[in-house]
């Protein structure tokens, strides 16, 4: 069975197949959050911390880190504050982290701070990015997300995109790097501009389950965007996913919809034993009421376990 392995210093956390879905917090990213961007690019961490502690307390099993409030020299400016917010934030929640950059030298210096095992996010099928960031991740032993694209863009087609995927797998190899460290991302497309969105990427985690055996992800809110009411199809978009093979999703933990869905697709494939994070999570739970960040991330702190334009819309 595929495990990946990550951890912060005190949790290790495991991504499989036999695990509790991981949930990726998604909040502590600039890109599109103008505010936020501002404020981070002024030294101000306050949403950060309030982001970090919020994500977590709602129910997240990770946290996705991001640092690109500019596109203005990013090779200097980048790093630097790359590594601040991980600070932050690891000196704030215990949860795994994911280093989120386009920028090689922003991961690396994330690497270089980072404790435990983080994940690297992330690598696409393009020779240079290849060549740049693979030797990182055997560096420093860690899992890096493999995004399903290269050179010639994001491919309508799902063939075409599993052939990237496979190729990514095969080209870590080279360097030593095991399928079970590589996290595919199949790209989602949004669903309300493609009609055919979900069914190509159900059909893409189930090759990628059987034929590379490797773990998945996506940025979650990717399938509803430009439609009205996004959360409803977010919610019935996770149970899909997980039960075609996806073992981790970025997404936003503090939309209660969204993690029921999560939670209750945990039971019903046999990742919650005896129900009891959906007990404890749902045992006071009143019609009407929204469940909000009352519980801890699936899995708990027992071993188990988030340049791309699709999850840049992220939260939009």
């Amino acid at each position: 069975m595929t495990r990946t392995i990550v951890a912060s210093a005190t949790r290790e956390i495991i991504i499989g197949f036999d695990q509790p879905f991981c949930v990726i917090g998604e909040r502590i990213n600039p890109t599109g959050r103008k505010k936020l961007a501002a404020e981070m690019a002024a030294g101000d961490f306050s949403t950060v911390e309030r982001d970090a502690l919020a994500q977590v307390a709602a129910g997240a099993t990770m946290l996705d880190v991001n640092a690109g409030v500019t596109a203005v020299n990013p090779n200097e400016t980048e790093p630097p504050l790359l590594v601040k917010t991980l600070e932050i934030v690891q000196g704030l929640v215990d949860v795994p982290l994911s280093i989120d950059s386009s920028v090689t030298a922003a991961i690396e210096a994330g690497l270089r701070v980072a404790k435990g095992r983080p994940l690297v996010n992330s690598v696409t099928g393009e020779e240079e990015k290849l060549e740049a960031i693979l030797p990182l991740v055997k560096k420093y032993n860690v899992p890096v997300v493999a995004i399903s694209n290269d050179e010639t863009g994001i491919s309508e087609d799902p063939d075409v995109r599993f052939e990237v995927a496979r190729k990514i797998v095969q080209r870590a190899a080279d360097y030593g790097i095991p399928a079970h460290d590589i996290v595919v991302d199949p790209l989602v497309m949004p669903i309300g501009a493609m009609g055919t969105a979900g069914r190509q990427v159900f059909q893409l985690l189930r090759r990628l389950r059987e034929e590379l055996k490797v773990n998945t992800t996506c940025g979650l809110s990717n399938i509803s965007f430009g439609l009205p009411h996004r959360h409803g199809i977010n919610a019935a978009f996770i149970p899909m996913v997980i039960g075609a093979g996806m073992t981790s999703a970025i997404m936003n933990p503090c939309r209660p919809q969204e993690m029921e869905a999560v939670r209750g697709a945990n039971v019903l494939t046999g990742n919650d034993p005896n129900c009891s994070e959906w007990i404890m999570t749902y045992r006071d739970y009143k019609p009407g009421a929204e469940t909000g960040p009352v519980a801890a991330a699936p899995g708990g702190g027992s071993g188990r376990r988030g340049g791309r334009e699709g999850r840049r819309r992220a939260g939009v």
